[in-house]
C-alpha cells in the first residue's frame, strides 16, 4: 500500500461520492441522500470517508448515542476496486479509534451471514458473534450481531 491513503471526516462536499458507493456497493437497504445529509449536518455519530488517489473510494457511518458506551457500526463500503487491499481494516481501526475517543467502551454491528468478506474482517479484527437477527435486510436475508470491547477501563486504550 505505497499510494496515498487518507481516512478523515465526511463532509457535505462528499455527499454525491457517498451516494455513488451506496449505489455500487449494496442492491438493496441503501441509505438515502436525506440520511447522508442529516449524518453530514448531525453530531451524533461519526461518518468518515476512506481517500485514495484523491478519490473517495469508501466510507463508514458509525452511531453514538448519549448515555451509552456503546457504539454501532451502522454502514461501511467500499469500493469493488480497491478491495482486498487491506482497506476495510484500516477504516474499521479507523472507526474505532473514534468511538474510542468519544468515549465508547463497546463496537457493535450486524452484518449479513451471506458476507463472508465481512465475517472474516470482523472476526479477524477481534469482533465476536453474540446473536442473530432472522429476515434483517430487505432481501429477507438474515444478520449476525457481533461485538468488540475497544477499550478497557482503568488501562488505557487497547
Amino acid at each position: 500500500m505505497s499510494e496515498p491513503i487518507l481516512i478523515r471526516e465526511a463532509v457535505l462536499d462528499d455527499l454525491e461520492a457517498l451516494l455513488a458507493l451506496e449505489e455500487i456497493c449494496f442492491q438493496s437497504d441503501r441509505l438515502s441522500r436525506r440520511s447522508f445529509q442529516r449524518w453530514l449536518k448531525g453530531d451524533r455519530g461519526i461518518l468518515s470517508v476512506l481517500e485514495f488517489e484523491c478519490q473517495v473510494v469508501g466510507y463508514g457511518l458509525v452511531l453514538l448515542r448519549k448515555g451509552t458506551r456503546l457504539a454501532r457500526l451502522y454502514s461501511i463500503a467500499l469500493s469493488p476496486v480497491v478491495r482486498g487491499r487491506g482497506f476495510g481494516r484500516l477504516l474499521v481501526q479507523a472507526l474505532e479509534a473514534e468511538a474510542m475517543e468519544a468515549g465508547c467502551l463497546f463496537m457493535r454491528l450486524e452484518v449479513s451471514k451471506v458476507n463472508t468478506a465481512g465475517i472474516s474482517l470482523y472476526t479477524n479484527l477481534g469482533y465476536g458473534v453474540f446473536g442473530e437477527l432472522p429476515d434483517y435486510y430487505e432481501d429477507h436475508t438474515d444478520a449476525l450481531r457481533m461485538q468488540k470491547q475497544i477499550r478497557f477501563p482503568g488501562k488505557g486504550r487497547k
